[in-house]
This record gives structure tokens, C-alpha cells and sequence, in this order.
């Protein structure tokens, strides 16, 4: 374990120490090339603020709202017909939308229920096979300033469906 815990230690130095070696090999300005990239990472996040705010306005919106409760008890009977917990359903509802309200909803789960019961295991196997995709749509396709997204939105989110009702089979 000892090694593990060196090598990960070392890995950032000597990824550092091997990109200033290639630098000074092939005569660039490395801290010139580091402040460039720098710069354009700055006017990334600036252009993706408006789209991060909006999404983490609507997630707190959706949490405070009760609207997450209601959905839930309207699609309750359908999910105990398929014998889905309902405990699963807020994370199933707010995992595609967004990574950190779903992973506070993940620890909840795991804190009332524990790891090694069905519901524990249903919410590991839920957050390790889901994305958020809302969230990553939103972000990528506002980057790269495209305006039809429907179709990869359909698709994404059938693959996280399948990924829950995967989930709720495997228990």
C-alpha cells in the first residue's frame, strides 16, 4: 500500500518534471504555453457561468419546490406495480439533472439504509452507470453554441433509464 500511496503522491511532479524536460528538448516557452492555456480556460468558465447558474437555479428551485415529492407520489403506485423502491426515486429524478444534488441524495440513501442492503446496492450501481445528462448537455452544447440538442437528449436519457430499470433488476 505504501507504494500506491508514493506513486500517486509523485504523479503530478513528475507529470510536471516530463512536460518541462519536453519543453526545454524542443526549445518552447513552457510558461508562455501555460499562461495561454490559461487564459483561454478563464474565457471558457466565462462563457459557461450563464448556463451553470441557470442550471443550479433550477436544481434548487426543483429540491425546494416540493415538485420532486409530488412527481414522486404520482408515480409511486406505477413504480410499486415494478417493484422499484421508492426510496430510490429522488436520486432516480435528480441524477440526470445534477451530479452533486444527486450524490447528496446517494449519501442520504446510503446513511438511512446502509451499503450492503438492495436499496444501498440499487443507488451504487444507479450512480455508477447513470450521468448527469441535463447538465452535461447543457454545458457542452452551450460551449459549442448548438441550439438542436433534442435528439441527444432523448437518447441520453433512455440510456440512463435503461440504467436504472438495470439497476433495480439486478436486486
Amino acid at each position: 500500500m505504501s507504494i500506491i500511496n508514493y506513486l500517486s503522491a509523485s504523479a503530478i511532479p513528475i507529470v510536471i518534471l516530463i512536460i518541462l524536460y519536453y519543453g526545454i528538448k524542443e526549445n518552447k516557452k513552457v510558461f508562455d504555453i501555460f499562461l495561454e492555456g490559461a487564459k483561454d480556460g478563464i474565457k471558457i468558465v466565462i462563457e459557461l457561468f450563464p448556463t451553470l447558474i441557470g442550471v443550479f437555479l433550477a436544481v434548487g428551485a426543483l429540491r425546494n419546490s416540493g415538485i420532486l415529492d409530488f412527481i414522486i407520489e404520482i408515480i409511486s403506485p406505477v413504480t410499486d406495480l415494478l417493484k422499484i423502491p421508492s426510496q430510490i426515486l429522488p436520486l432516480a429524478m435528480l441524477r440526470p439533472i445534477s451530479g452533486s444534488a444527486s450524490m447528496g441524495v446517494a449519501v442520504d440513501i446510503m446513511q438511512t439504509y446502509g451499503v450492503d442492503t438492495t436499496i444501498g446496492m440499487i443507488t451504487s450501481v444507479i450512480m455508477g452507470s447513470t450521468e448527469t445528462t441535463i447538465y452535461t448537455i447543457a454545458i457542452y452544447s452551450s460551449f459549442v453554441k448548438i441550439k438542436k440538442t433534442r435528439f441527444v437528449l432523448l437518447a441520453a436519457l433512455l440510456a440512463d433509464l435503461a440504467g436504472m430499470i438495470v439497476a433495480t433488476c439486478l436486486f
